[in-house]
């Protein structure tokens, strides 16, 4: 068998065309405008960090004069931030577990199971993606402190697990899944959380990957309520570590563009490791939902 010939939007015969020759070379150029500008500044905060103070004033290259890791040693263990790394881990756990766990269920109930009065919850799902997440922040962290959940991850958790975001995601992918299946397990026995582990949960793999992947990137990039939550105490996420140190009356310019380099570091090798993973997840989920 000969080699199988694989054709897009463009086909191989189209590329004989002057027109369409042209077409390909404007978007190609296109495309690679738009990733020179979204990776620059990221390049230009790495090669920031190789510079010391009095080189960062006075000069306007973007190249380092000399590229000293020593530099980047120096603020990584003036920030000792490697106890925040791990900080930040427990939270992305139980973000994501919670994320997954809760929202799905109250997706499953409402797309079907279906109970009297699911519409009015639907209802409500709908209706708190209209409030902005700034207006419930006050009355969150009275509630959290009142009932003496603070200084620990889990209100970052429960709140994770009450996503209206995820909650639609769920929702419109369980919609689609073909109801013979659900209706056969129930027929053998399983009962409603049999169902939703043992069968709704496998055929909605793409699905969870997309909303864990939502979840880990809420919980890693999330300041503010972690801030409030966790305070000056020893459960202090990267963030809310890097946010006390840019603060500080002694801080540097050179030692905070090494300090938002680290920040940098966790989704860039996430990304690098799993991007096939992620890109089939999303596009699978996108077409299914």
């Amino acid at each position: 068998m000969g080699k199988q010939v694989r054709s897009g939007v463009i086909r191989d015969y189209d590329m004989k065309s002057p027109g369409t020759k042209a077409g390909v070379v404007i978007i190609y150029f296109i495309c690679v405008i738009v990733v020179v500008v979204s990776l620059f500044p990221i390049f230009w905060v790495i090669m920031a960090g190789f510079k010391d103070l009095q080189e960062y004033m006075s000069s306007l290259s973007i190249i380092p004069a000399a590229f000293d890791f020593s530099k980047y040693t120096r603020t990584w263990t003036q920030l000792n931030i490697m106890r925040n790394y791990l900080n930040s881990f427990y939270a992305i756990l139980g973000c994501v577990f919670c994320a997954l766990l809760f929202n799905g269920l109250l997706a499953y109930g409402i797309a079907i199971l279906k109970p009297r009065g699911y519409k009015i919850v639907n209802s409500m799902v709908m209706f708190s993606l209209l409030i902005p997440a700034t207006i419930s922040i006050v009355p969150l962290f009275m509630n959290i402190q009142n009932i003496g959940l603070g200084g620990f991850f889990i209100p970052l958790w429960f709140a994770a697990g009450a996503n209206a975001v995820f909650v639609v995601l769920f929702r419109q992918f369980f919609e689609s899944l073909p109801t013979s299946i659900i209706e056969a397990s129930r027929i053998d026995g399983c009962s409603q959380l049999q169902t939703f582990f043992k069968v709704v949960l496998p055929l909605s793999k793409p699905i969870f990957v997309v909303v864990t992947i939502f979840a880990i990137n809420a919980a890693w990039s999330d300041f503010l309520l972690p801030y409030l939550v966790l305070g000056q105490g020893e459960w202090q996420t990267v963030m809310v570590r890097l946010f006390i140190f840019s603060t500080g009356q002694t801080v540097r310019v050179d030692d905070l563009m090494r300090s938002v380099v680290f920040s940098m570091i966790p989704p860039v090798v996430f990304f690098f490791i799993f991007q096939k993973q992620l890109t089939q997840n999303i596009v699978t989920a996108g077409i299914k939902g």
